[in-house]
């Protein structure tokens, strides 16, 4: 794998709080026209790992390239490389979808006139919501507004924060489309997520993060195969079907996180 053919790099990443150490020594890519799946347990690493891609949180060592840009050394131009959706929308409910569309153009210098805005809202299936403010919305139409936003700067890395919680099965069917919409415009994007269908149905590639540590990357039919002759594994399949699920817990334990 060229650097070229990455548009994240993440190499030796090590992020400390004082002295609680939340990432170590972790290493991935994501290659353009890919969905790369973060995955692990709560408290494993994930938030800490995207705050320091965002630009959040320092880290402490390693090296962070976004499409080409050091991270800690143009941090500007790897933040403007990168779009971001997060798991709660904090829009102005109060303010018209199409009035969304065009303040956060405006915030990335992105001309739209009424023509464009109605081809948007026609892409994202929200054409009958064109003089819906955006509190009015369902819990599904305000997270494909917010994917859209997340692009609208046409980003070369977006990163996406558990974007399906909550969502019922339709709608969340619905942004996997667009999703997959987006990875087909050759972004590469991050997704993580605690649905082990979702990992499995959407992403390429998944890495499994646990107590700070990268155990694994790999695609999830992979891994899969890998391990679907574990003892292990198979004593946790349902119906003799090993799942991706199924090898998550036998890698990371069965306890429940806080």
């Amino acid at each position: 794998m060229t650097q070229e053919n990455s548009i994240l790099k993440v190499e030796g990443l090590s992020v400390s709080y004082g002295n609680t150490v939340a990432v170590k020594d972790v290493s991935f890519d994501v290659r353009k026209g890919e969905i790369f799946g973060l995955l692990g347990p709560n408290g494993a690493g994930k938030t800490s790992t995207l705050s320091a891609i965002e630009g959040l949180v320092k880290f402490q060592t390693g090296t962070i390239m976004v499409d080409g840009y050091n991270a800690a050394e143009k941090p500007l131009y790897a933040r403007a490389s990168m779009g971001v959706q997060l798991q709660s929308t904090s829009f102005q409910a109060e303010l018209r979808v199409p009035e969304i569309l065009q303040l956060y153009a405006g915030v990335y210098g992105v001309p739209l006139d009424k023509q464009r805005i109605d081809a948007i809202l026609k892409e994202i299936k929200l054409e009958d919501a064109v003089n819906k403010k955006f509190g009015e919305l369902s819990g599904g139409q305000q997270q494909r507004v917010s994917l859209f936003i997340s692009t609208i700067h046409n980003p070369r890395l977006v990163l996406l924060d558990e974007p399906t919680t909550g969502l019922d099965p339709q709608s969340r069917r619905q942004l996997w489309e667009r999703i997959e919409a987006v990875r087909e415009k050759g972004h590469g994007i991050v997704l993580t997520t605690h649905s082990m269908e979702e990992a499995e149905a959407v992403c390429d590639r998944i890495g499994i993060i646990d107590h700070g540590n990268m155990i694994i990357v790999d695609t999830p039919q992979a891994l899969i195969d890998k391990y679907k002759n574990d003892p292990e594994v198979i004593a946790l399949s349902r119906r003799g079907k090993v799942t991706l699920e199924d090898v998550f817990i036998a890698l990371t334990g069965r306890a429940v996180r806080a």
